[in-house]
Order: C-alpha cells, then structure tokens, then sequence
C-alpha cells in the first residue's frame, strides 16, 4: 500500500512539474520557438525592435494591426525570457508531499 501510494505521489508530481508548451508562431512573426535559445546578436535585435513598437503611435492604428502587435511583444518577451515556471499551488503541493514522504 505504501509503495503504491508513493507512485501515485510520483506520478502527481511529476505531472504538475511539467512545463506547459508553447505555441507555434510560425514564420509570420519571424520568433522561433520558445524551447530554443536566442543568441546575444538575435536578443539585441529583439529588444530593439520592443523599443520600436514602444514608441510607434497606436493611436492611428486599426484594431487588428494593434493585435498583431500586442501578439508579436508577447511572442518577443516569452522567447527573451525562457525558463521553467511553476504555480504557487504546485509548490505548495510539492513542500507538502516532501514533508510527508520524507
């Protein structure tokens, strides 16, 4: 009972510690996917085109352009930024299952 109990445990775990996976932009936004590195020379060029977008003026810009935008800096942002991020309740529940197994 007590070995199943810990697979069960395991299984949990190791289901919740997964990372989700990131969407497929394609070649429309020229990023590539969120699992491979970006290089210093690929970086700058992105961080230079998030100040171009920051300065543009929205205002004159129809609702789908500003979309297209707000979808290209969420693109940018998730492909400089990279790493593995876990909920506070998944943590939580890790601690837990860590104090009562060990």
């Amino acid at each position: 009972m007590k070995n199943l109990f810990k697979g069960v445990l395991l299984v949990i775990m190791i289901t919740i510690a997964q990372p989700s996976q990131s969407k497929n932009l394609g070649r429309s936004s020229g990023l590539t996917n969120g699992s491979e590195t970006v290089d210093a020379a690929e970086a700058q060029r992105l961080i230079s085109r998030l100040e171009e977008i920051k300065a543009m003026n929205r205002s004159t810009m129809t609702k789908s352009e500003r979309r297209a935008l707000r979808k290209e800096v969420r693109a940018t942002e998730k492909a400089l930024s990279g790493g593995v991020y876990l909920s506070v309740g998944a943590v939580i529940i890790i601690l837990l299952l860590l104090i009562l197994l060990l």
